[in-house]
């Protein structure tokens, strides 16, 4: 299991203890809950003079998921493991919804207005400049991409609370940079060059997700191919590079996916569309790397790098699955010749938001509709986990988990709640008032959590 987390009366982080004894502090009134995601608690008495030993975090930041992985390199001990989701796709939706939704408002009977361009101002993150030790202000980045930074920085700053951190590992390079190859390209040809060597082997696993294109084998032995062979004039650029096990490569040896599959028209269009799909993800990677980079160098720590292909690499000897959070495990130089994660128990977060962005809902038109949101009436929000108890009626029972505020009044305010019947679960929802609710177990902070299944160690060749 995982390492619960552990400070004392003055919140200093020490070293995390195994649930066995977290429980018999906990029973022992020597300790009480201080958080519940991450698990932490809280000493009743302070320990100035500890020196617990130190841990090392490590990141595996991703486009829409980034691992996260503590351990401790003296004992190569997975102490805290958990992998976040990112709703970045989310927010780019919203706010071209909201682009979309102001200029048909502009432009639908209403007078002209020429555009302004006086009250546009980008500011850019601040990181710390490592010649002089000044923060200054990084390159702008779209909220899409800020929230990747914000939130895992977010994260970071919460282990560094409850944790006894001591140093960071990030992995800086996720896919292969042309320079790698030819440290001295530059200008057109380094424009319209291609990824290569191992970092390119990676990227394709990724794209084409660790699968057979031609007949979504997984889990076996997948080689790089060609969708229009070299021997009748296809490039080595990412666009025209899929997977393929070994038997259907060999069946389709130097013919063109197109004659290959030329019984299977919908096979042939579905690996066209997504061979020409755009690096999008690679460039949310690329684009948010070194701001991360800088941010975390912010924190006073040291901070080591790796590329990917380390991460593989490492991953590859320890024969160690793959996930996010073990990737992240995998990070740098730092990572122990033997790591135990066998009995971690890996949080699932996912960025939910906080809910507090638009003030007021919209019509269909975009023109306001209703009242401003405003302060809550009671003491609770969506998210919020709490034990409730109903003495009568038909849903009478005790109750604990996470419910959803729903506005009615000024005078009373329903509380929804997903139930089960009869030992299986069930989508029903009813309502009851929040005189019933007994206490708060956990404040929501704009994040769901959950638990990973925990993978079995297999080889990892492909």
């Amino acid at each position: 299991m995982s390492r619960v987390m552990v400070v004392d009366a003055d919140r200093l982080a020490l070293a995390p203890c195994t649930p066995r004894r977290a429980r018999l502090l906990l029973s022992s009134g020597k300790a009480a809950v201080l958080r519940r995601y991450p698990f932490t608690i809280i000493l009743k008495k302070s320990y100035p003079a500890a020196s617990p030993r130190p841990v090392r975090l490590k990141i595996d930041p991703g486009s829409k998921t980034t691992g996260f992985a503590v351990i401790t390199e003296a004992t190569g001990e997975v102490v805290w493991a958990a992998e976040l989701e990112h709703r970045g796709q989310l927010i780019k939706n919203a706010m071209e919804a909201r682009r979309s939704m102001r200029r048909g408002r502009r432009n639908r009977k209403t007078r002209y207005r020429p555009p302004r361009w006086s009250n546009r101002k980008r500011t850019g993150a601040p990181f710390l400049n490592s010649a002089d030790d000044v923060v200054q202000l990084g390159k702008w980045l779209p909220p899409s991409l800020q929230h990747r930074i914000e939130v895992i920085m977010t994260w970071v700053h919460r282990l560094r609370r409850y944790l006894p951190i001591k140093a960071i590992s990030q992995e800086l390079v996720k896919f292969d940079m042309q320079k790698m190859q030819n440290p001295e390209i530059s200008g057109v040809e380094y424009q319209q060059g291609t990824l290569h060597g191992f970092e390119l082997r990676e990227y394709v696993l990724e794209k084409w997700r660790r699968q057979c294109a031609y007949c979504g084998a997984q889990n076996t032995r997948l080689e790089v191919d060609h969708i229009v062979p070299r021997s009748v004039g296809g490039s080595s650029r990412v666009s025209n590079l899929t997977l393929s096990c070994r038997g259907c490569n060999a069946e389709k040896n130097d013919r063109p996916a197109a004659v290959f599959l030329a019984d299977k028209p919908e096979v042939l269009q579905r690996i066209t569309n997504h061979a020409r799909a755009p690096l999008r993800d690679a460039a949310a990677v690329n684009s948010t790397r070194f701001s991360l980079l800088n941010r975390l160098r912010a924190t006073g720590l040291p901070v080591e790098t790796a590329s990917g292909g380390h991460t593989k690499y490492n991953r590859y000897l320890r024969q160690i699955p793959k996930t996010h959070w073990l990737d992240a495990a995998c990070v740098g130089d730092s990572t122990p010749n033997v790591l135990h994660w066998q009995r971690v128990k890996p949080l699932a977060i996912k960025a939910m938001g906080h809910g507090k962005r638009q003030v007021v809902n919209v019509d269909a038109y975009g023109f306001p509709k209703g009242k401003p949101k405003g302060i809550p009436v009671h003491p609770f929000r969506t998210g919020d986990i709490i034990r409730a108890e109903i003495p009568v009626g038909k849903y009478a029972g005790n109750y604990m988990d996470r419910i959803a505020l729903i506005r009615t009044d000024q005078t009373r305010v329903a509380l929804s709640q997903k139930i089960l019947e009869n030992g299986k679960k069930k989508k029903k929802v009813f309502f009851f008032q929040t005189k019933y609710i007994t206490a708060t177990v956990f404040n929501a902070d704009g994040y769901d959590y959950g638990f990973l299944k925990l993978p079995e160690r297999q080889s990892t060749a492909i």
